[in-house]
């Protein structure tokens, strides 16, 4: 075959093949549900919070957190002391040293008469007496000891424990101050921590368990579910908790911007590649009856769909139109 001819056959199939590779797709418009978000600001709060109480009635001597602290169940955080206790534990202890001496004596009267039994020198009357201030001396020792470890108890209560493992947000005591017995002293955020929002009510029939919750705090974006909505409507708000993993509970009660979902409708929705700009319009190219058409569309936000992130069309397209995509 002359060149001239395989040249030609060359073009000729290249231009039977152009039409096929550059053939556009279409897409037939019709409506999908998107979810309606409402961005509002939730607020972290600790799962609870409890103060440490002081036990006794005293003056504070002894203080080992601030605000900010962490502390740990059961940990020692500071000391309340109180002298009126521990002049009745000197008391208690002379009353003790005194019963003692008591009992020593009547042991030592018991075996005598114990003696003068075995000689025949003494009733068995006497004895028993004998036997029975021993006993009654034993018993006024016991109490008195009972008594004095109420009074150790009361002074070892002095000691102000930690109720839960979290951090200290605030200590309206401080050292040298004279609190009552059930006064808080510190207060503590323990369990993990969590968002908690106020939903106004007209959104409150489109809230659901479990819905995945957007959230704006640090750097970068991150989800969480909705995991409890509280049937109490105050002052035309709905209050819903939002579990979050990894929120970071450096300051409780910082304010984070969330978007939540509130509902579902209909829009209609191509993809972004669909979109061109031209003079400063958005074009969308629709097929008609003697060809195709650009039209002039509002694009609305980016949303989420069962096929992945389309954009959504405000205007300029409707139900039925078949878009022809690039």
């Amino acid at each position: 075959m002359p060149i001239r001819l395989r040249v030609a056959a060359v073009v000729l199939a290249a231009l039977a093949a152009t039409p096929l590779a550059s053939a556009a797709a279409e897409l037939v418009l019709k409506p999908v549900d998107v979810v309606d978000s409402k961005a509002l600001f939730g607020k972290i709060e600790s799962r609870f919070v409890v103060p440490s109480r002081s036990r006794i009635g005293g003056t504070l001597v002894q203080l080992d957190v601030s605000e900010g602290s962490t502390v740990t169940e059961g940990q020692v955080i500071g000391k309340i002391t109180d002298q009126k206790l521990e002049l009745q534990l000197e008391a208690a202890d002379a009353r003790i040293r005194a019963a003692q001496s008591q009992l020593n004596n009547a042991r030592t009267e018991l075996a005598r008469n114990e003696e003068l039994l075995a000689r025949g020198a003494t009733t068995t009357q006497r004895v028993d007496q004998a036997r029975t201030a021993v006993d009654v001396a034993q018993n006024s020792v016991s109490e008195l000891q009972s008594a004095q470890q109420v009074i150790q108890q009361q002074m070892d209560e002095g000691a102000l424990v930690a109720p839960t493992t979290g951090r200290v947000l605030s200590v309206p005591i401080r050292l040298g101050e004279v609190v009552m017995a059930g006064e808080s002293v510190a207060t503590i955020a323990g369990g993990s921590v969590f968002l908690r929002l106020d939903v106004p009510e007209r959104h409150a029939l489109g809230l659901t368990e479990g819905a995945s919750v957007a959230i704006a705090e640090g750097e970068g974006a991150r989800q969480g579910k909705i995991e409890k909505i509280y049937p109490l409507i105050e002052n035309g708000r709905v209050t819903v908790d939002v579990a979050v993993e990894g929120l970071s509970d450096t300051f409780i009660g910082k304010r984070v911007l969330v978007s939540i979902p509130v509902g579902t409708r209909p829009a209609i929705v191509v993809p972004q590649e669909a979109i061109r700009r031209s003079s400063g319009l958005d074009l969308v190219s629709i097929k008609v009856p003697d060809g195709e058409r650009a039209v002039t569309v509002v694009p609305g936000p980016v949303v989420e769909t069962a096929d992945g992130q389309m954009r959504e069309i405000l205007s300029g397209l409707r139900a039925g139109d078949t878009v022809i995509l690039p």
